[in-house]
């Protein structure tokens, strides 16, 4: 052989170890490539999966709160409803003179007895001496009473509503 084609074939050799060395190494990478995919698929499914769940546990509690509240809502509007009537109820006896409201009355301790010191609606009660209201002022009592058990019921209603809502 000439040196030329020596040369040849020796270029010829290292051409065709460079291109199996190539293919070799493709493989390799493709292999590697092939296996982060995989990886990255998985890693991906099960922040997706992941990302589900804690949506559907947020769902969840987000029912659960708003069950709860209108159970409370229904529980305020019931509470409420059954305050109007007592009132309403305590107004009409109070209109009809079937219920007297009275106070009692403040005991003078110098004088030793326990006789009011101006005549009027006394009851006939043994014990301490009670003083009867006129039927306008004790409705204007009523209604000071229904507001202000309003005002109670709709402030317990309100709490509950936070609790509910930060738990």
């Amino acid at each position: 052989m000439t040196p030329g084609q020596i040369l040849v074939a020796i270029l010829l050799a290292m051409v065709i170890s460079a291109a199996g060395t190539w293919q070799v190494q493709e493989w390799r990478l493709g292999k590697v490539l092939a296996q982060q995919g995989a990886q990255f698929e998985a890693d991906l499914t099960s922040i997706g999966n992941a990302a589900a769940a804690g949506a559907r546990a947020e769902q969840d509690k987000r029912l659960a709160t708003e069950q709860k509240l209108a159970a409370q809502d229904h529980q305020h509007t019931k509470e409420l409803s059954d305050a109007q009537r007592s009132q309403a109820l305590l107004r009409d006896r109070l209109a009809t003179a079937d219920v007297r409201l009275s106070v009692l009355l403040a005991e003078d301790p110098a004088s030793g007895c326990n006789v009011p010191s101006a005549p009027g609606a006394v009851g006939v009660v043994h014990g301490a001496a009670r003083a009867q209201l006129d039927p306008a002022h004790a409705q204007r009592i009523i209604g000071i009473t229904d507001a202000g058990d309003q005002g109670l019921i709709a402030l317990r209603a309100c709490q509950a509503y936070v609790r509910a809502v930060l738990r």
